[in-house]
């Protein structure tokens, strides 16, 4: 639980206890000194009523009227004296401290507290060898509790002034370096995303300022790397267009031309001589095989290079590839969301958004089991945004990327955009970002 509290709580929690433990302590050995304290500065006073009494007992025993001479006696004591006479008649004091005098700024639960001693100075006057009263001794207290409640009062107040100074000067210390880690936290989350642009503010004490320039150091490092990555890998896309370009150019050049032969020297070996046995079957099995061959190589070279981006732009090559996949899969109702501004876009930016559905859409075909998909390629200012999603089963846990989805992420990367794939409310999604404006002012490729 002490490692869910914050830095403040963990700062505040101890000094208060602190201080607190303090002020009960200070407490404690207040009543410990005091009690003893009142019991020795009153230990003069006992002996006098003592000294007292004996005298008045002497005094009466001697005395004609000793009634008389008590009377007179108890006339003469002052009602502030420390010694008083009390009768048998009024019987004797209900508690130790009833007939002790104190001030009234004192709280009776001070008195409490303190524990006042019970200074026992009960002196007994008799006459005639009758017990007719006592001489107690009333200390006046008021000073001496007084003393003490200044005193207490002022430990209170100095814990008190001790805790708020504590405490602003630890508040204003927590803040002045959490602050600094509070930047450091967040840059340090910006660039666990991606974002080296947005340096950390240096400040706080000398460790936290190290441990920020450190971290802006590394951003800037890990900028250079994340730069060059995307430069090796846009590169990496370019020599695989240029691959695939050159395939492509070969297969339309070279195997198209013989397909084509073939199929024409088929058809006219079957006008020129009527079907004979055998012959005229195999004659037909191989027109269906070149035709098979031919169909087969335009959807590798569709595959390889699309030239519809570069010969009718980026949206109707995308609906071409819609409808291709319509007629190939007439069992999934496909759905599309096509932007037109999309033609506006060329190079390898294009190409990355059709090889992205196209992709997906193989996927959708081959592996899901799909009733109904939909594709979406829209343009948001800056941002091209592509999703692809399906009701399919989903794909396999721990198998997030395939082969084909990992080349797409990788162009996106080299173009500083996203793929990212996912499973929600039983459909799946592949979700694509690319920024315009880094594509902007890139030559077209091929």
């Amino acid at each position: 639980m002490w490692q869910h509290l914050s830095f403040r709580t963990q700062l505040f929690l101890p000094l208060g206890v602190s201080f607190l433990a303090a002020l009960v302590m200070g407490g404690v050995l207040l009543q410990s000194f005091a009690t003893g304290q009142l019991a020795d500065e009153n230990e003069s006073g006992r002996h006098s009523t003592r000294a007292v009494a004996a005298a008045l007992n002497n005094t009466l025993r001697a005395s004609d009227n000793p009634r008389q001479t008590l009377d007179a006696f108890a006339h003469s004591l002052d009602t502030s004296s420390d010694i008083q006479f009390r009768a048998v008649q009024a019987g004797p004091a209900s508690s130790p401290t009833d007939g002790l005098r104190k001030p009234h700024s004192v709280p009776q639960w001070f008195v409490d507290l303190l524990a006042v001693p019970d200074m026992d100075a009960t002196s007994p006057v008799t006459i005639d060898g009758k017990h007719v009263g006592d001489l107690v001794f009333v200390p006046d207290l008021s000073a001496d509790l007084f003393e003490k409640w200044i005193g207490f009062l002022a430990l209170t107040s100095l814990v008190i002034v001790l805790m708020a100074t504590t405490g602003t000067i630890a508040y204003v210390f927590a803040g002045s370096a959490m602050r600094p880690l509070q930047y450091l936290g967040q840059g340090l989350t910006r660039m666990r995303r991606g974002d080296y642009t947005v340096p950390i503010p240096v400040g706080g004490p000398p460790e936290i300022r190290q441990s920020c320039e450190e971290a802006n150091a590394l951003a800037a490092t890990l900028a250079q790397l994340s730069q060059d990555n995307r430069d090796l890998l846009h590169r990496l896309v370019s020599l695989q267009d240029d691959e695939r370009r050159d395939l492509a150019r070969e297969l339309h050049d070279e195997l198209g031309p013989l397909l084509f032969s073939i199929r024409a020297g088929t058809i006219a070996l079957i006008e020129a001589s009527p079907p004979v046995g055998h012959l005229g079957n195999a004659a037909q099995e191989v027109l269906q095989s070149v035709e098979a061959l031919q169909q087969t190589n335009r959807r590798i070279l569709d595959r390889l290079r699309p030239l519809y981006i570069e010969e009718l732009g980026l949206e109707a090559s995308v609906q071409t590839l819609l409808r291709n996949f319509r007629k190939q899969a007439p069992h999934v109702g496909l759905t599309a969301t096509v932007d037109p501004d999309l033609n506006g876009i060329d190079g390898p930016l294009a190409q990355t958004v059709y090889r992205v559905i196209q992709e997906a859409l193989t996927n959708v075909l081959r592996h899901a089991a799909a009733r109904n998909a939909h594709v979406q390629a829209i343009r948001a200012g800056e941002t091209l945004v592509i999703e692809i999603s399906d009701d399919g089963g989903g794909f396999p846990e721990g198998n997030v990327f395939g082969r084909g989805l990992t080349g797409m992420h990788e162009r996106a990367r080299a173009l500083s955009g996203s793929l990212s794939l996912l499973r929600a409310n039983e459909r799946t999604y592949v979700r694509c970002r690319l920024p315009v404006e880094t594509t902007r002012d890139e030559p077209a490729q091929g």
